[in-house]
Parts: C-alpha cells; sequence; structure tokens
C-alpha cells in the first residue's frame, strides 16, 4: 500500500507500472463501447468479467460430449464423474477453509435452502432468525419463508438488525447487544458477511463466537465475500456459509455457487439434511439399491450430479484464482479501493458520501457512493460517458474496483467522470 496518494493521471499509470497483478487484466474481456474503446468495468461485485480461457474450457467439454458421448463421464480430459472433485481444493483456499469443509454445486439461495433446513432448527421458544434490515432481497425472502415452512410467523421470528438513526451501516456493538439479549430465543444468525448495498463486512469470527456462546447456529451468505475479502471460513468457526461465483469469481451469469460446512458436523448423523444421490457414498452410488450412506463432508448435501458446463466456467476462473492467492488480491484491493476513496472524497463532502465503512478491515472491493441532491440521472450519464457501475436505489451508487482487473487508471479516469458529471445529475 502506498504512503500518500496524489491526484493525477500520472500517479495513476505509476501504480500499474508497479502492479504486480497488472498482467492478469489481459486475461479478461472487458465489454467495449461503440467508439471501440473499453468500459471503465467498475462492477464485478455484480457480475465479474469473463476469462479468456473459459471458452476454451467449454469447448473442451462440448468436444468431449461430442466425440465420447456417456462415456465422456470416464474418459473424458477431465472426465466428468468426479468433475466437482478438481474445483475443491482452489475453492477451499479462497475462501480459507479445509477441503472436505467445501463443495461447489446449486446456485446460491438453493443452498441457503439446504443449509437452513439443517441449522434452522426451532424449538421452544428457540425460534427466531436473525438478520439485517437490508439484507439482498433473496436472503430474506429465504428466511421468511423457512420460518413458515415450521408454521411460524416471520413477524414474531425474524429480527431485523437495523442501523442506529442517522446511520447506515450496522455497529458491532449492537449486533452483540441483540444476540445477548435475545440469544435464548435464537435459532439462527444469518447474515450477509459482506453487505451488498453498503459494502459493509462483519467480522464472522466475532459473530460466530457471540453466536454459540448463546447456543445459536451461525451462517453466512457470503456472495459478496468470496473472492473479495479473506474469509478465513474454517477457523472463523461459522457452521454454514453459502457464495455465489458469478461476481469477483467470475463464473458467468447466473453461474454455480459453493457452499460450506464446518467438519464438526460432518459426521453428526442427527443433523436433518434434505438428500440426493449425488451425497451417497461414491463408492457404492452406483449400486442403486441402498439405503441413503452420506459422504463424511460438505459433499453430502449434493443433490444431483453436476452441470459439467457449468462447472467448467467456474473451474477457468478458479485456476487463475489459485495462480494469483487471496493475499496478493486482498492486498491490492485496499490499495485500489483505497485510491478510489481519495480520489472521490477530493470532489468534496459537500458533494460526495460515501456509506461503506472507511477502514478496510470493515469493507471489500466496493464503495457505496451518494451523490447530494442527485438522482439516477447523474448514474445515466456516467454510464453515456463509458462507466459501467451499479445503481440501487433511493440514491447509492456502488463501485467495485476489482483487483484481479481493474487499474489505478480504470478508478482515475471514473474519478474524472463523476465530477465533470456532477453538476449535471443534480
Amino acid at each position: 500500500m502506498v504512503k500518500e496518494y496524489k491526484n493525477s493521471l500520472a500517479f495513476a499509470r505509476q501504480m500499474d507500472e508497479e502492479d504486480e497483478l497488472r498482467k492478469y487484466r489481459s486475461q479478461f474481456y472487458l465489454p467495449i463501447q461503440k467508439n471501440g474503446t473499453p468500459y471503465i468495468y467498475l462492477c464485478g461485485n455484480s457480475l465479474g468479467l469473463q476469462p479468456k480461457s473459459t471458452a476454451e474450457a467449454l469447448q473442451q467439454e462440448l468436444l468431449d460430449w461430442k466425440n465420447l458421448g456417456v462415456e465422456g463421464h470416464f474418459h473424458a480430459k477431465n472426465p466428468w464423474m468426479p468433475y466437482h472433485e478438481f474445483l475443491t481444493n482452489a475453492m477451499a483456499k479462497v475462501v480459507g477453509a479445509k477441503p472436505e469443509e467445501v463443495v461447489v454445486m446449486n446456485t446460491l439461495t438453493v443452498n441457503l435452502h439446504l443449509m437452513m433446513i439443517s441449522f434452522y432448527r426451532p424449538k421452544g421458544t428457540r425460534k427466531k432468525i436473525v438478520i439485517e434490515s437490508d439484507a439482498f432481497p433473496s436472503d430474506k425472502y429465504a428466511a421468511e419463508s423457512q420460518i413458515r415452512l415450521h408454521g411460524f410467523d416471520p413477524k414474531e421470528c425474524l429480527i431485523e438488525l437495523k442501523p442506529r438513526a442517522g446511520e447506515v451501516c450496522l455497529r458491532e456493538e449492537d449486533i452483540q447487544e441483540v444476540i445477548e439479549t435475545h440469544g435464548e430465543e435464537i435459532s439462527l444468525i444469518m447474515l450477509g458477511n459482506t453487505n451488498y448495498y453498503t459494502g459493509q463486512y462483519f467480522d464472522i469470527k466475532k459473530i460466530t463466537a457471540w453466536g454459540h456462546a448463546k447456543g445459536c447456529f451461525v451462517g453466512f451468505d457470503c456472495a459478496h465475500g468470496a473472492g473479495n475479502v479473506q474469509l478465513d471460513l474454517h477457523e472463523a468457526g461459522c457452521d454454514f456459509a453459502v457464495w455465489c461465483n458469478y461476481k469477483y469469481l467470475n463464473s458467468g451469469p447466473g453461474g454455480m455457487g459453493g457452499a460450506f460446512v464446518h467438519e464438526r458436523h460432518h459426521h453428526d448423523k442427527s443433523i436433518p439434511r434434505l438428500e440426493g444421490w449425488w451425497g451417497h457414498n461414491k463408492e457404492t452410488r452406483f449400486k442403486m439399491r441402498d439405503a441413503f450412506e452420506p459422504m463424511p463432508s460438505t459433499e453430502a448435501w449434493q443433490l444431483s450430479n453436476p452441470p459439467i458446463m457449468a462447472m467448467a466456467a467456474v473451474w477457468a476462473s478458479l485456476k487463475i484464482f489459485d495462480e494469483v492467492g487471496m493475499d496478493k488480491l486482498r492486498k491490492k484491493a485496499i490499495s485500489l479501493t483505497g485510491y478510489l476513496e481519495f480520489l472521490v472524497e477530493s470532489l468534496g463532502d459537500d458533494v460526495i458520501n460515501i456509506i461503506t465503512p472507511s477502514d478496510p478491515k470493515h469493507r471489500g472491493s466496493q464503495l457505496s457512493i451518494q451523490v447530494k441532491n442527485a438522482d439516477k440521472k447523474l448514474f445515466d450519464i456516467i454510464t453515456e460517458k463509458g462507466v459501467i457501475a451499479d445503481w440501487r436505489e433511493p440514491d447509492v451508487i456502488r463501485v467495485a474496483p476489482v483487483p484481479m482487473y481493474n487499474s489505478y487508471e480504470d478508478v482515475f479516469n471514473f474519478y474524472k467522470i463523476l465530477g465533470e458529471s456532477v453538476d449535471g445529475g443534480r
């Protein structure tokens, strides 16, 4: 990280020259404007760019399907039978878990429901779920439907964590207080570890410890954390986590998700679980007549055989992550996002309000920017000028300089466009 940022294009280019990850930008396709120049793409928190290796990975599986048919399960270049296992080690490194604690499967909300079947177990007075008041809507829908599935009323059983009056982000001490106060009534604490709207990153280890001390299960939606921050899921000790792979992990639109279940649960036969044949002991899976025998790993939560084409896209990206490593990505992310913050704040606090925490320990690669007295017209203006970012109602522009492929020059050029456009968007 630099000691002092400078507000100049020359400085941004100097930083890019010194960036040890700069070569990886060329391994991704950048969207191109009608004038032939690349967009300033700052939307990897919504959909990551396509690695250039993805097409080749998909073509290989299409070729093996064409030439081998069903025999591809055993004789493809990358045999389809164990295909999901090819992704496990790299994915485990990304989220900070043991390989047996991780599996790539399904999509995010499907995995969330599967985890809540196992870890939302209301009993007696302990039947509440804790969630953020501004959690991603899908998470709230899933939690409410699970509460109704057990015959309860979400209005009585959903505890929503709310910021203090006049604030946007949650305070850790307020989360702790809710857990302390309502702990005996809480069955599950389920938070987005990096909030999609504010970009606030929650300390998984602390929250897990607070929840476990009160006898609660604790899980996290890591959709905005996986590939973005160092999650260290095993060490943090949470019971489960789920995530998608199409944001920072570049697996393609609607790409597959992932799930983590801590190893302490792998041999607990009392855990309720929805079961399918791909969670069964792989040594006897095709005997077809055996009673369900769960795999001694998170693989036991699998239901169906994996979609190979979708997995090929995940694997193509994970190979790049495995080469780079989360330590280097996180180091650059802190510097790159810090530079964005420095530049945007230079526009003046009478114009700009960044609602994302300023402490790098409490945020990832995203800054959520409010421009005072502006509306979506401002966002439309910067889009016309070549920026791809993300608008969230009522007044937030989400900007995510992704360390894998974004540059300091991207950040500087965005700042210049934003500054030039502010007056036209108010």
